[in-house]
């Protein structure tokens, strides 16, 4: 609660001792119900508790306190001790009056002893069949521990001497021989430049029209034309013509370009490249259509070898 300056002296005044007994019994139920009231009347207990030490002892008078005994009607003289009257029983509790018997108590019973086990009886009662068996399995278990004991030991030897004596190991159980492939890079050898041919394609008047390229190694061709013109909707065919041949066999159109190749001599033998005559009519757009020549020849050449093959040709 909020607290005034009433409060506040009369907690001075309680810590001072001046209060009535009414008012005390007032202060000390404040100071349960409230406890800033009681840090209040502390408070001030500490202030004024130095007020006891700064005052010496005074020792009445001995007439105070004999003032006191009178006024609370004692008496200075000595008094004799009051005497108490003897009780007396009624005569019917004297009749009735039982003697009290104590019982003894009987010692305690000293600790029994551990039960004894007699093996006899105890075999007699599983049966002597039941402890044979077990002691059999017993038997049986430390047999199959020890066999697989002497199976580990032996496989711990086989495997040190395959790692550091293999020899010493009959064949079967010796390791299999690591077998490691190393890939050795090895440069490509030099081409060996292929042969050459050229052939000089050209009419009765002289003067090349085509120059045709044949590569040895791949049987590839290719055509320049230099000095031929082409007639509007016709068109220049290339043809093979050799005496081990039937008939003369197309190349092909040459086309309007300056070079035309051609991959179509894989299919023949080089003897009938190297013999044969080549030769260049002129047929209608897009080539002969029956597949032979429809006009004499008006451009021929036989192939020349511009480059020898082997290692000892000379640089192109």
């Amino acid at each position: 609660m909020a607290l005034s300056e009433d409060h506040i002296a009369l907690a001075a005044e309680y810590a001072l001792g001046t209060l009535d007994a009414g008012e005390r019994a007032q202060v000390e139920s404040m100071i349960a119900d409230d406890a800033e009231f009681a840090g209040v009347v502390q408070a001030w207990e500490f202030r004024l508790a130095s007020l006891n030490q700064m005052v010496g002892a005074v020792v009445p008078r001995p007439v105070v306190w004999e003032n006191i005994k009178a006024a609370i009607g004692h008496s200075t003289e000595p008094q004799a001790p009051p005497v108490l009257p003897e009780r007396q029983v009624p005569p019917v509790l004297l009749e009735q009056q039982v003697p009290l018997v104590l019982q003894e108590t009987p010692p305690p019973a000293p600790p029994s002893a551990p039960p004894q086990f007699d093996l006899g009886e105890i075999r007699q009662a599983i049966g002597d069949g039941n402890v044979i068996e077990l002691s059999t399995r017993v038997k049986r278990w430390r047999r199959i521990a020890s066999m697989a004991s002497a199976i580990a030991a032996a496989l711990l030897v086989t495997l040190s001497l395959q790692v550091l004596q293999p020899d010493a190991l009959p064949n079967a159980l010796r390791p299999k021989p690591r077998i490691q492939t190393v890939e050795v890079k090895v440069p490509a050898p030099a081409l060996t430049p292929s042969s050459q041919y050229v052939a000089l394609l050209q009419g009765p008047a002289g003067g090349p029209a085509f120059i045709m390229t044949i590569d040895g190694a791949t049987k590839n061709f290719t055509v320049r034309k230099v000095g031929a013109t082409s007639e509007p909707g016709k068109s220049f065919e290339l043809w093979l013509i050799s005496d081990r041949l039937p008939q003369p066999r197309s190349l092909g159109v040459i086309g309007a370009g300056d070079f035309t190749a051609r991959p179509v001599l894989s299919g023949y033998d080089p003897d009938v490249i190297n013999g044969a005559t080549y030769a260049v009519t002129v047929e209608q757009a897009g080539g002969s259509p029956t597949g032979q020549p429809t006009s004499a020849p008006i451009f021929t050449g036989k192939l020349i070898e511009t480059v020898p093959g082997g290692s000892d040709a000379p640089p192109r």
